[in-house]
């Protein structure tokens, strides 16, 4: 496996958006603050190189978020935006509802990754806004999110829904579970997994019409760990399989779309 610059830039993003969901699920956080809380910590991601892929991009990063009262940079729970910053506009004991914006590190596709994709060009990085909720208890989280390309690079909307169960067999450990699904419209799914006359006559693929619909769904397991009242480790493990047009287009060549995140943090 090569480790490239370019694909650890990309690994990075969702490291510091992992680090968000981690300070909001799993590993405890320190009581609540008005001022400034961080998080930071190492970790390694696996995940696919890109959407369809038959390869992994393993890397080991360091990651980092931050949150002022309702003011968040790096990532939060559910908000479906790669590193970028946001606020919560309703927080209370169970609900949150807010609003982010992020953007790409890298391009998510290019023609270099893969032998496979040349000929369609690459898929450009671009920003995105994200609208997003959740209601949590001890036992149980649900998500919801909406991301809109925001920097007109042709990558639609999508709609993510999850919901999570939790169960505590000790003290400092957290083990969540639940499945969960994403819908795409029809811009993302072209973008992505579609291929028109002039990519199909330049890559020697066939032609494929991609329209809207669930496009993923995934089931995610996690293990977070306190060790101290400001330090943790998790372990996060999700299984993902592309469906409807996705998983029909010649530019997949694997349907399961595996990942893992390895971290320990430290809250201040």
């Amino acid at each position: 496996m090569r480790f490239q610059t370019r694909q650890c830039v990309q690994a990075l993003a969702a490291m510091v958006s992992m680090a968000g969901a981690c300070a909001g699920q799993g590993v405890i956080p320190p009581a609540p603050s008005q001022g400034w809380k961080f998080t930071a910590g190492l970790g390694i991601i696996s995940q696919p190189k890109y959407p369809g892929s038959s390869d992994t991009m393993r890397s080991g990063l360091p990651l980092f978020s931050a949150d002022y009262g309702r003011f968040f940079i790096g990532g939060a729970p559910g908000a479906g935006v790669p590193a970028g910053a946001g606020a919560y506009l309703v927080q209370d004991g169970h609900w949150r509802l807010g609003l982010g914006v992020g953007a790409n590190l890298r391009a998510p596709r290019r023609e270099s990754d893969d032998p496979h994709l040349q000929g369609l060009g690459d898929v450009h990085g671009t920003e995105f806004g994200s609208l997003f909720e959740s209601y949590s208890k001890p036992w149980l989280s649900a998500r919801a999110s909406v991301v809109n390309d925001i920097g007109g690079q042709h990558q639609g909307t999508r709609v993510a829904l999850d919901l999570e169960g939790r169960f505590s067999p000790l003290h400092d450990l957290m083990v969540s579970a639940g499945p969960g699904l994403t819908w795409a419209d029809s811009q993302y799914t072209r973008t992505f997994f579609g291929i028109d006359a002039g990519q199909s006559a330049r890559s020697g693929l066939p032609t494929h019409a991609a329209g809207s619909g669930v496009n993923l769904v995934r089931f995610s397991l996690g293990a977070d760990y306190r060790l101290t009242p400001a330090w943790g480790v998790g372990l996060h493990l999700t299984s993902a399989s592309l469906r409807g047009d996705a998983a029909d287009s010649p530019i997949t060549e694997r349907k399961s779309q595996n990942s893992y995140g390895l971290f320990g943090s430290y809250h201040f």
